[in-house]
């Protein structure tokens, strides 16, 4: 039955539809407390803006749509994630068949895709803004190898529709396109793709999405920056050339990490065939080679100019996510038979997709027993609803995003702000059509002291002249935890006028 399924692309997709229709049930199935990224989303989905911070807007403008049409709820949350992960599987199968022209290998590339983790695993675990990145990157993929095979208004249309995506899914991204050209520079028929006319219409349609970041970025540079710049910071490393070797070598843990899985599986069923592919190539693996050579040796040029000392594995998504094309279309360059190695390699993606379930699942059943809990686990239903038993507030004014984004889902009909993010026009203390919850994160117990509002609330009410009504902590178990492990919010009950 599997090997029917990888005879084409669209059977193989069939495969993949079940797949994540089994992840949508299992996320919903779980605690609907929300991982980071989900917490984001559902707090930023109340604004639409042309930036939001760090991270570019292609998600949250996604997301923010969805929701103003279905409302606020853990499948509102899930289900895109899922259908963007689907469509990155289905456009790299499409990519595929243009570098392989062979249906039976183009589904295999496509299947090989979950020996990435960080495609496969990470990505549902909690990536949103890395899950854009993902699919826009199989969408340059097949735009890139459609115009290089069959030029055409719509393939430069694609491939404008991929790169303006891209650069407003993650900056990263931005490279791509870059070693792209670089790529085809060798070869003189591809290189005239680069100067055909047309090329225009790539670069106005990706000019026409990326205008209103854009224009945003140009006056908010530093604020968008400034949490990638922490992420890369050396800390106290001094410069010179131990900051530099760590930056090298954290370089070269990322790309053993993200490599390594797929070798490894590769390796495995095709056994000598995966050997002799290291002596095979044609115009394709030639250009694949070049791109992500060229993407590799910019990354290490932005770590030695930036004195960087952490590169995480995902970082490398766009520019190592062509290794299973690749690696296909170097063995059937060699002219290699291959009919063995696809037996032994398509039992591999349903043992992977059963795993990838199953370690989703545990994380969040399986804390207890394992003593580490994942944040489905945070008992936030049950804190909100002990905090809003007596009423529903008008407001909520949260910590972070973390916490604004699970109360935006335990209560959806309720605007939720966080004091350092523009309100909008949502109503402030004093302005608010009722009472005001203010939440922060507290402690384990639930002791008088616990409830301390932080002081950036408490000197806002004092300027405004306004007293809480009641100030409380919150204190209860982890879903599927152990005795005693508890999480905790703090809250306080403001209403307008109370002085």
């Amino acid at each position: 039955m599997l090997e029917r399924a990888t005879r084409t692309i669209g059977t193989a997709a069939l495969l993949l539809a079940a797949y994540f229709v089994l992840n949508i049930a299992l996320r919903i199935a779980l605690p609907h407390s929300l991982e980071l990224d989900e917490a984001e989303q559902s707090f930023f989905s109340q604004y639409l803006l042309a930036g939001y911070g760090p991270q570019p807007p292609f998600y949250n403008w996604m997301q923010y749509a969805i929701v103003s049409v279905t409302g606020m709820s853990i499948g509102a949350l899930v289900v895109p994630k899922n259908i963007l992960l689907f469509l990155c599987y289905v456009f790299y199968g499409l990519a595929g068949r243009e570098a392989l022209k062979d249906q039976a290998l183009a589904a295999i590339g496509m299947l090989a895709l979950i020996t990435l983790p960080q495609v496969s695993y990470m990505a549902q675990q909690d990536l949103t803004h890395t899950t854009a990145l993902l699919f826009a990157s199989s969408l340059f993929l097949y735009g890139f190898f459609r115009t290089l095979d069959r030029p055409g208004v719509g393939s430069y249309l694609l491939l404008g529709l991929a790169t303006g995506i891209g650069l407003i899914s993650k900056y990263n991204f931005a490279l791509m396109p870059a070693v792209a050209l670089i790529a085809i520079l060798p070869d003189a028929e591809w290189r005239r793709r680069a100067l055909d006319w047309r090329m225009l219409i790539a670069i106005g349609v990706a000019l026409v999405i990326i205008l209103p970041h854009a224009i945003w970025l140009q006056g908010n540079l530093a604020f968008a920056s400034s949490d990638t710049l922490v992420k890369m910071a050396a800390g106290n490393e001094p410069a010179g050339i131990t900051r530099i070797g760590k930056g090298l070598l954290a370089f070269l843990i990322a790309i053993i990490a993200f490599a390594a899985l797929p070798v490894a599986i590769f390796a495995a069923a095709f056994r000598q065939d995966f050997v002799l592919m290291l002596s095979a190539g044609n115009r394709w693996t030639g250009m694949m080679e070049r791109m992500m050579l060229a993407s590799l040796a910019g990354i290490v040029l932005i770590v030695l100019f930036t004195g960087s000392t952490t590169v995480r594995e995902r970082w490398l998504d766009p520019f190592l996510l062509v290794l299973p094309i690749y690696f296909l279309a170097k063995m059937q360059a060699g002219g290699l038979d291959l009919s063995a190695g696809l037996r032994r390699f398509r039992p591999v993606v349903p043992v992977l997709m059963a795993c990838i379930l199953i370690a989703l699942g545990f994380r969040v059943v399986g804390a207890g027993l394992i003593g580490t809990y994942s944040r489905p686990n945070v008992p936030m239903a049950d804190l909100a609803r002990e905090m809003t038993r007596q009423a529903e507030p008008a407001l909520v004014i949260a910590s972070e995003p973390y916490v604004a984004g699970n109360m935006r889902l335990q209560l959806p009909d309720v605007p939720v702000v966080i004091p350092d993010f523009p309100a909008l026009g949502i109503p402030a203390y004093a302005e608010a059509k009722g009472p005001v919850l203010i939440v922060w994160r507290g402690k384990k117990t639930a002791t008088a002291a616990d409830a301390a509002m932080p002081e950036r609330f408490s000197s806002a009410l004092t300027a405004a002249g306004i007293v809480p009504q009641e100030i409380g902590s919150l204190s209860l178990p982890y879903y599927f935890g152990r005795l005693g492990d508890n999480f905790a919010l703090g809250y306080a009950w403001v209403r307008p006028g109370a002085r």
